[in-house]
């Protein structure tokens, strides 16, 4: 049915009194929802509102308790994300679901029927990569792409389903500026043909900027919705939180100190076929300072976190000097000793065992020396348990960490608030040295406004920060300096006030000269789009 417009009329996808339980937990409490035909619909909250929830149901992975959803007017019932593919709604997910050692094509033909010819489906992808300016090579092992170009594989993997609604999870947290903008114009595309896209993301300016309609989430239930072009970012998270979100504050005087941490011409081989190797790595970080490294994910920042905190020893004790002393071939522990603390990017199973409690794993990550400190005896220590729990919840009040109980388990917790208790835990202890690898990660605005002025403040209060991010807004937040890492190599150090973001995104994409801007945008972009292709 259409309007005399010839628009279709009624909503593409309409959801009443949708609910989740989980024993009694409703993950999702009665949700409406309506998305327009050829609409972009934002969908908002915190960590733990219910988003993930919400469209693991409308894709078929989790089965709602209660509730109706309806597809053009007509109620449907969706056991599978291969029953949701065919009635038309395809699904990005924030993590990527590839298998490096195969081809785009390959890749792609995993979730189409079985009996389409491969060389069909490599013909197929590159002309709808082609028509949606998403180039790809459907010869390509995954192995071998950005992750840009591992997304785009996602996406034309949806597009070669024909889908109706296409649902986009934290679509632009692993792009280049550059990349995020072609996207832009792929969903611009879309919505002009008619298709509709559910978008999830905590970068409200782009929300702002694209999407026609919003709807806002909190503790499982709708709170709001609103036009977001009518809005601005921070009316936008005021609605997400409940109340006002503040704002980092940073002393743009900061005085330097001395050298805390220095890397020295490090080099490390590649330790699977699928790791990056680092390439003659070189950084200095002073006393007060914090310097980001920006870059796409997988060009070696997992790898340079893992020879400075000392997770992979190096071979070259001089190659990492903490506060003087040589460390590159101390581990972890070692290093805490010498005041450095660290915050890795995966939550579970790396910073915190989920099955354990918040004080287990507070007690888990403290060095032999902090350990002192909560063990009473002497061989044979006991813990000191009103010590420990003391600590953790000294840890949750400074952090605003909200859980359930007193001391639950960290699996309880929805991932900004477990991400809040990691990064208090390492505050905790007052380290000269921190070094946190995506410290916001799929955090919603209040928990990033407050871990970021958490580690302005201990810049500001006389150590030396590493933060390795690939969200720009929060480098320029924070940073004093800004380096890029791309296929395993660190740029030059600039002051953060120096660099826009068009400069950062073509660092990012491997164009080392853009800084001093001796290049077209035209020849940028190509150089961006051939560093992409290796």
């Amino acid at each position: 049915m259409t309007s005399s417009e010839g628009v279709e009329a009624g909503p593409l996808l309409s959801v009443r009194g949708l609910t989740k339980l989980f024993g009694s937990f409703a993950a999702c409490d009665a949700i409406d929802l309506d998305i327009g035909h050829g609409e972009i619909h934002a969908l908002l909250g915190e960590n733990g509102a219910g988003k993930s929830t919400l469209v693991k149901m409308l894709f078929g992975v989790l089965q709602p308790s209660s509730g109706t959803v309806s597809l053009e007017g007509k109620p449907v019932v969706i056991p599978s994300p291969g029953e949701a593919r065919r009635l038309g709604i395809g699904m990005v997910f924030q993590h990527f679901s590839l298998f490096e050692a195969l081809t785009v094509a390959e890749n792609i033909a995993l979730s189409l029927d079985p009996r389409t010819p491969l060389a069909k489906i490599a013909e197929e992808t590159a002309t709808i990569s082609k028509a949606y300016g998403l180039p790809l090579d459907p010869s390509a092992h995954v192995a071998d792409l950005s992750v840009g170009e591992r997304q785009r594989i996602e996406i034309v993997r949806a597009l070669l389903q024909n889908p109706k609604l296409i649902i986009l999870d934290e679509p632009t947290s692993v792009l280049t500026p550059q990349e995020a903008e072609r996207l832009f114009e792929t969903l611009m595309r879309l919505k002009a043909e008619g298709r509709s896209v559910l978008y999830i993301s905590h970068r409200l300016e782009e929300v702002q900027r694209i999407c026609d309609r919003a709807t806002v989430l909190r503790h499982g239930k709708v709170t709001g919705a609103c036009d977001p072009k009518h809005e601005t970012p921070a009316s936008l998270a005021r609605m997400m939180v409940g109340t006002e979100v503040a704002e980092v504050k940073r002393d743009s005087a900061n005085t330097l100190g001395d050298i805390l941490l220095q890397v020295n011409k490090v080099s490390v081989a590649s330790r699977t076929p699928f790791a990056v190797a680092l390439k003659d790595i070189s950084l200095k970080v002073r006393a007060g300072e914090v310097l980001a490294i920006a870059g796409i994910a997988g060009n070696g920042q997992s790898e340079l976190f893992d020879a400075i905190s000392g997770e992979y020893p190096i071979a070259d004790n001089d190659g990492i000097v903490l506060r003087g002393k040589p460390v590159g071939r101390l581990r972890i522990n070692g290093r805490r000793l010498l005041g450095a603390g660290f915050v890795p990017e995966e939550r579970h199973g790396h910073a915190a065992v989920s099955a354990l409690s918040l004080s287990d794993n507070l007690l888990l990550a403290r060095s032999r020396s902090d350990k002192k400190a909560f063990l009473a005896g002497g061989p044979l220590a006991i813990v000191k348990r009103d010590a420990i729990l003391s600590a953790a919840r000294r840890i949750c009040s400074m952090m605003d960490v909200r859980k359930s109980g007193e001391d639950p388990a960290a699996g309880s917790l929805s991932g900004g608030n477990l991400q809040k208790f990691i990064v208090g835990r390492e505050l905790d202890r007052q380290p000269s040295v921190l070094v946190v690898n995506q410290p916001t990660w799929g955090v919603d605005a209040g928990a990033a406004s407050r871990i970021r002025q958490a580690l302005v403040d201990l810049a500001k209060a006389g150590s030396a920060v590493i933060v390795i991010s690939q969200d720009l807004d929060e480098i320029f937040e924070i940073a004093t300096t800004i380096a890029v890492i791309s296929d395993g190599r660190l740029s030059e150090p600039y002051p953060a006030g120096e660099l826009t973001l068009e400069q950062i995104g073509l660092l990012m994409g491997g164009i080392h000269d853009s800084h001093s801007g001796e290049k077209s945008s035209g020849e940028d972009r190509a150089g961006m789009e051939a560093a992409h292709a290796h």
